[in-house]
């Protein structure tokens, strides 16, 4: 099955200016293909695809229109049995008006037409002077190929077998205030395609791909964008067939440049990015009911495919060292930065601590030593206790004696051992069974030590737990599970 995943891909063909029956052969091979080599179940195309962007007055020739839509019935018949929900470009006629479009098509059929919204008219750009809005149309419905299909910038497309649900907008729709696709999103689509022709100037493609991720990111949302390429007139511009795929706030896939007809490809997680919404629940906090029309259609996925890309195991920490290291000193200032301002506002100005020698109270102790120089408190302040028992060795003892000799704090020993064979005397729990209560019994022992040495001098406990433990109840209730203020407990026993 798809365990909720969709595999979508960004098509960049050879475009032949004006020659919509060759546009359709290179179209149709790449749904084939597509589908075939790597079983992409949806797949755009660029802006006005099947004619090419750039046919200028063209667009008002009977025979570049008609040719548009004999065009588009060739697409629809070779790939009759490709279970592929495709986008492609192309000049739409209705209400006496003419409409850069999106033809949504699957297994032979037309399922919509969106028309384009927003139609640039500046610097290089001269759409209006072939092109309506689709603020302008009447119909809801356009007859094209003999059948009357949804019309309008208003539709979403759902597939009745999965989560999924796609909206359409189409190039500049994308760079307005509120762009096509917030208001797609916010009515239940949750993979957004866009068929562009955004043309290339110097630092273009960067602006346009960080306003990819971000829209994806805000909209919790699949986002896959095909920019015309190869092929397209140069006589005003240049287009770079720039293709890119994100994915809530990141790029899984781009693409530009390419010498020949090619296509990308990522799979996404439609179930996770529907969690997301439902989680970060403000997605929906100022929503108005719309006239959204939803199109339905079937597309199933039944054959395990291998996911196109590995799941990596650690996922908070960058590969790269310079990026680990920028990382690493991010979360290690929140830490502190919380931690001194808890003691700000409590007016506590003492942290008491237990050090063990091992990484957790090791990093905690230094976010402390970083607070306490924030708060411009001297390292006395900071009361470190090693509280050697039973199961104490050598090794992680010397560690922390060396550990706090260094930072200068106070330094405290005390042995728990005879209050720990005590209280196994008084349970009657044998000392040789080294079982939950031989571990349990010294964790809570050294925590009571704590709080009572925090009341002695006014201080803080200060947690040295961290998230994989808490998470995975790897503590000990009523023992290290509680502090003052646990520093480690949204970081990751990986990254520590």
């Amino acid at each position: 099955g798809d365990y909720g995943f969709v595999r979508a891909a960004a098509a960049v063909p050879r475009v032949y200016v004006a020659n919509p029956q060759r546009n359709a052969q290179e179209i149709s091979d790449m749904i084939i293909k597509a589908a075939d080599e790597q079983n992409v179940k949806v797949i755009v195309f660029p802006e006005l695809s099947v004619t090419g962007y750039t046919c200028a007055d063209l667009f008002n020739q009977r025979g570049i229109l008609n040719g548009a839509y004999a065009a588009l019935k060739v697409i629809l018949d070779k790939t009759k049995d490709c279970d592929v929900l495709a986008a492609v470009g192309l000049p739409v006629e209705a209400d006496n008006q003419l409409f850069n479009c999106a033809a949504v098509l699957h297994k032979g059929k037309i399922l919509g037409v969106v028309p384009k919204t927003f139609l640039p008219n500046y610097n290089e750009f001269y759409e209006k002077r072939w092109f309506a809005s689709s603020a302008t149309r009447l119909s809801s419905t356009v007859k094209l190929l003999g059948a009357e299909v949804p019309f309008g910038e208003n539709l979403l497309f759902k597939n009745t077998e999965s989560e999924l649900c796609i909206g359409v907008e189409i190039c500049e729709d994308l760079w307005m205030p509120i762009a096509q696709s917030s208001y797609h999103t916010l009515n239940g689509a949750n993979l957004i395609l866009n068929l562009s022709a955004s043309n290339e100037t110097v630092t273009k493609s960067d602006y346009r791909r960080e306003l990819i991720k971000q829209q994806s990111g805000k909209c919790y949302t699949g986002y896959v964008f095909a920019s015309a390429g190869l092929g397209e007139s140069t006589t005003d511009v240049v287009f770079n067939g720039h293709a890119v795929i994100a994915v809530n706030d990141s790029i899984v896939s781009e693409m530009s440049y390419m010498p020949e007809s090619d296509y990308i490809y990522a799979d996404i997680d439609i179930e996770k990015l529907m969690n997301d919404r439902r989680k970060f629940n403000s997605f929906m906090g100022k929503v108005k009911p719309s006239d959204y029309r939803t199109v339905e259609f079937t597309m199933e996925d039944k054959r395990d495919v291998r996911l196109s890309f590995a799941v990596n195991p650690r996922p908070f920490i960058p590969d790269e060292k310079t990026a680990k290291a920028l990382r690493c000193r991010e979360i290690f200032r929140l830490q502190s930065a919380g931690l001194s301002e808890r003691m700000r506002k409590t007016g506590i100005k003492k942290a008491v601590l237990a050090i063990s020698g091992g990484l957790d109270s090791t990093l905690a102790l230094l976010v402390t030593v970083e607070a306490m120089k924030a708060l411009k408190l001297p390292m006395e302040n900071i009361i470190t206790v090693t509280m050697p028992g039973p199961g104490t060795t050598d090794r992680t003892y010397q560690n922390a004696v060396t550990l706090m000799r260094e930072i200068g704090s106070s330094f405290m020993e005390i042995s728990i051992k005879e209050a720990v064979e005590q209280h196994f005397r008084d349970i009657g729990h044998d000392l040789n069974d080294y079982d939950v209560t031989f571990e349990n019994t010294q964790a809570r022992e050294r925590y009571q030590i704590l709080f009572d040495l925090a009341n002695q001098v006014g201080g803080l406990v200060v947690g040295t737990g961290d998230l994989s433990e808490l998470a995975l109840g790897w503590c000990t209730y009523n023992g290290d599970h509680m502090s003052n203020y646990g520093v480690n407990s949204g970081v990751l026993k990986s990254l520590v």
